[in-house]
């Protein structure tokens, strides 16, 4: 955070947050680092539930703490302080501030019951009365948590198995796959049987990344073998947590295959769960919804024809041991074998809006309909009195078509699977949705681009390389879990208990770049924007629901642009479609949540987050590193790009969840700038008519004169800038000096360029991060700033003393939106020449009010008001005008429409205007 900036949200937390805390006995005192003043600490918790009350009960929590520069890292530990007493906590660092401080500590508690009221975090260590311990041997690591043993394979398919109590309730857990090499039905020629080809996910390698003594990660790597061959490698981390019965697995796989040979059949987490009680023991159990819970037995005792006594048909619906045999009725006890055992059952929820659950004997005879509702939880159970396994999903209906089967629950094992994309849902197909229209070379596809904004290049909107990360957790049970014991596991499957930073320590410690909370001071003006702030906000969250936003690869994203004559979404026009990251919108979503601490705001970043950052980016093959831009497919549209794949979407989520997952995505960007050596991101910029160069080989056709090898062509704003943030996160994670020099190296030559910032780009060199030549060309572009450079400039420039580039940079913040005589003046160009696009002018009000504060530029400032009062880009978009709901046969269902909505302008606006009120509300006037 800049100086001036810092200053400015000190003064607004003393507004905005009343009262004070005592301070963490582990807070430095004074000035912090780089000349800032500390921001007073406001009231309330340090950690709060995420959704305001407490959960009955929860299975382990972890979460990230910032801390201010300048604090002190508590060596011996942290805890939490609560209405209910001192709650130990594991703890370890996440980031450092540049002086060695602490920046971000996780911290991971134990199952158990919750307070209410929120936590204060205090330094030193206390010990747990709940504890497990890891066992790391040679081919296999053993995790115990009270009664509860967790054995993990370190190879092979099955990777998992437990037992509770000295008994074995859980064995051979496995992912598996199963695809085809055709389409059900293609509708071409006569129609034949795909052959299907079936996988395994083999573990290759394990590593324990945190032993306890309250959590332990394991992670595991592999790949899909089988007879199709080995394909989609994955990762996954198992969390297990002191006092907690289950283990929480975060799954990542890459489809690697080819779209027209592989059409995945189904996925699905498989165990064996031993069974040993009498059948009339034996339980089946699904969350519903809204806390309803579907159970029966394997061989019922209620509703039969002759009554085998109360209080057998009580315990069995309880789910407990029913009494000895020999006290249940005579009419009924010789006879037990002929009511039938049901030993197969199935939940499919193959939409958002509805499930079904059948069951059947055994394999060869009929399935019956048992019931159906609305959005399952995504939890299952089977077992008896003796022992079972609960099982689940989550996001469960979000990423439907998805499912549960139990298999062989009469039989002296039962399997269960938890199906993440279910068998007898379509197959997959991820084959590019058009023939190419003959789009065969640069001046046809220009021709597309006009006309529909898709940038199609044949063989460019490949899937293959794209990721999706799953959520499951398994519960290694003694006995039946009671009803209401197993809706609250079912309740933490459907939306899980979250303990989270309360955002106003967020602020205070000056993360995240120029944000600030609303302040209510009766300007009308600041009124006007905080209503459309959160009426916008509003808006998206409504739209995932209305417009039913879900499915296995598309939940998390939103859509581009709207269709005001169609009244939907432009879900089928080139690049208006699924927006994939564009202008920012996470940042926008995880910005406003930190502004407002809303739950739900938090869950759809968290989806959008977990979405974007690995269906919308390449993970392997020659776009790997890569993001795709907005398109009717998340991986069809043919530009390229780091702008997508951009670390500055991730960091919020790895910070304030401590999620390991997305610090993969970040590391894994810090050298995807060699992409760019044989991906030609600007390939048909300039193309005319004449100039049809072909889209073959690897698309390395540059506009540039050819570079020497170890250089590429770099723009500063969506390359240099996207890779700013991947640089920065390894620095402050790790304390690299590579990381650090690569920033600072591109900095220093930017600033030495004669236009500085406004050259737009340059080659460079990557191997040491300069940009090489005189940058003696102006190269504006509308989209330079837009993909988080702006807000990680802002951090930087508060990280490292550069002053050149603060200098550059300020240039270009206070140029780029001057008027055409005052550019001419400024640069000697006239604003309408080559390389000197000015577009989205009320987004970069921003630029020049953050001009202003540093250069205590009044005119500046009054400018930046203007700027972002003004018409803007959408002239026909009157933006502070309310929705409206359309109904009746104009559209499939009700819904809430806002004329001429653009995903890009909510973004860019609903940025704008959190940091024009951060760093200029103080001369905002009516």
């Amino acid at each position: 955070m800049a100086m001036s900036s810092m200053t400015r949200r000190a003064m607004l937390a003393s507004s905005a947050i009343a009262g004070s805390a005592a301070a963490m006995p582990v807070m430095a005192q004074g000035a912090q680092g780089g000349g800032r003043s500390a921001a007073p600490r406001g009231s309330g918790p340090d950690i709060r539930w995420l959704d305001g009350t407490a959960p009955a009960a929860h299975e382990g929590q972890v979460w990230g703490q910032p801390w201010p520069r300048g604090t002190s890292y508590a060596k011996g530990g942290y805890h939490l302080s609560g209405p209910a007493g001192d709650v130990p906590l594991q703890s370890w660092p996440m980031a450092y501030w540049p002086d060695g401080s602490i920046k971000w500590t996780g911290h991971a508690t134990a199952a158990g019951a919750a307070s209410d009221d929120g936590f204060t975090l205090r330094a030193g260590g206390r010990k747990t009365a709940h504890m497990l311990r890891v066992s790391d041997g040679r081919d296999v690591i053993t995790i115990s948590v009270g009664d509860t043993v967790w054995t993990v394979a370190k190879s092979g398919a099955n990777f998992l198995s437990a037992s509770s109590g000295g008994r074995s309730v859980l064995q051979d857990v496995h992912f598996h796959a199963a695809d085809q090499d055709q389409p059900d039905d293609d509708g071409i020629g006569p129609a034949t049987t795909p052959r299907q080809t079936r996988s395994t996910g083999v573990v290759q390698s394990a590593q324990v990344e945190q032993d306890g003594p309250i959590r332990a990660v394991i992670k595991l790597t592999g790949q899909f073998e089988g007879d199709g061959g080995d394909w989609m490698p994955f990762s996954m981390r198992l969390y297990f947590h002191a006092g907690s019965s289950s283990v929480r697995i975060v799954h990542s796989q890459i489809f690697d295959g080819d779209p027209a040979k592989r059409f995945i059949r189904g996925l699905g987490l498989s165990g064996g769960v031993p069974m040993r009680d009498a059948m009339h023991d034996r339980h089946i159990r699904f969350g519903g919804e809204n806390g309803g819970l579907w159970g029966e037995a394997v061989r019922p005792l209620t509703g039969l024809r002759r009554d085998p006594g109360e209080s057998f048909r009580k315990a069995q619906v309880a789910g407990m041991a029913t009494p000895p045999l020999g006290e249940m009725s005579e009419r009924v006890r010789p006879n037990l074998e002929l009511i039938p055992a049901w030993g197969d059952f199935r939940l499919r929820q193959p939409n958002a809006d509805g499930f079904s659950i059948i069951k059947r004997t055994k394999p060869g005879h009929g399935w019956i309909d048992a019931d159906t509702a609305g959005r399952a939880s995504g939890l299952g159970y089977v077992g008896g009195v003796t022992g079972g396994v609960a099982f689940g999903m989550h996001d469960f209906w979000q990423r439907c078509p998805t499912g549960l089967d139990i298999a062989g629950a009469a039989d002296d094992e039962a399997r269960f699977t938890i199906w993440y994309h279910a068998p007898d849902a379509p197959a997959m197909d991820l084959r590019f949705y058009h023939d190419g229209m003959g789009m065969d070379g640069y001046w046809d596809q220009n021709r597309g681009l006009d006309v529909t904004y898709e940038d199609f290049e044949p063989g460019w909107g490949d899937a293959s390389g794209i990721a999706r990360t799953m959520e499951f957790r398994l519960w290694a049970l003694p006995a039946t879990p009671a009803r209401a014991d197993l809706a609250n596991m079912a309740a933490t499957m459907a939306r899980p208990a979250r303990l989270t930073a309360n955002v106003a320590r967020v602020y205070e410690a000056g993360m995240f770049g120029p944000w600030s909370p609303p302040i209510d001071d009766g300007n009308p003006l600041r009124d006007k924007i905080e209503a459309r702030l959160e009426r916008e906000i509003d808006f998206y969250v409504g739209q995932v629901e209305q417009r039913r936003w879900y499915g296995f690869w598309h939940y998390g994203d939103v859509m581009h642009s709207y269709d005001n004559d169609r009244h939907v979404w432009r879900y089928d026009i080139g690049g208006f479609a699924w927006d994939n990251s564009e202008l920012s919108t996470d940042m926008w979503l995880w910005t406003s949540y930190l502004r407002t601490g809303r739950a739900d705001v938090f869950r759809m970043a968290e989806a959008m987050t977990r979405h974007t950052g690995e269906v919308d980016v390449y993970h392997t093959g020659r776009f790997k590193g890569l993001g795709t831009r907005h398109g009717v497919q998340h991986w069809a549209d043919s530009s390229k790009q780091p702008r997508i794949s951009n670390a500055a979407y991730r960091r919020y989520y790895f910070y304030l969840a401590a999620d390991e997952r997305c610090g993969d995505l970040m590391r894994d960007l810090n050298d995807s700038a060699k992409a760019l050596a044989t991906v030609d991101i600007g390939r048909k910029v300039g193309a005319r008519e004449g100039d049809n160069k072909m889209a073959g080989g690897t698309g390395t056709v540059q506009s540039e004169a050819a570079l020497p090898a170890g250089q590429v062509f770099m723009g500063f704003g969506t390359s240099w800038g996207s890779l700013l943030a991947a640089w920065l996160t390894e620095w402050e994670r790790t304390r690299s000096t590579k990381a650090r020099d690569m920033i600072v190296n591109g900095m220093r030559s930017i600033a030495g360029m004669k236009y500085g910032w406004l050259a737009g780009g340059a080659p460079f060199d990557l191997a040491t991060g300069r940009f090489l030549g005189a940058g003696d060309q102006i190269g504006i572009s509308h989209l330079s700033g837009v993909f988080g450079v702006f807000e990680i400039t802002d951090e930087l420039l508060g990280l490292l003393d550069v002053p050149e580039y603060e200098k550059a940079w300020l240039d270009y913040c206070a140029i780029y939106n001057m008027s055409d005589d005052e550019y001419r003046q400024a640069t000697g160009q006239e604003s309408g020449a080559p390389g000197s696009g000015r577009g989205l002018r009320q987004a970069h009000s921003r630029f020049t009010a953050y001009a202003g504060v540093k250069r205590d530029d009044p005119e500046l400032k009054r400018r930046a008001w203007a700027e972002f009062f003004g018409q803007g880009d959408r002239a026909e978009r009157d933006g502070y005008a309310p929705g409206h709901k359309v109904e009746g046969p104009d559209v499939l269902k009700p819904v809430d429409e806002i004329v001429e909505i653009s995903t890009n302008d909510a973004a860019q606006w609903g940025l704008t205007a959190i940091e024009n009120l951060t760093l200029i509300g103080d001369v905002l006037r009516p």
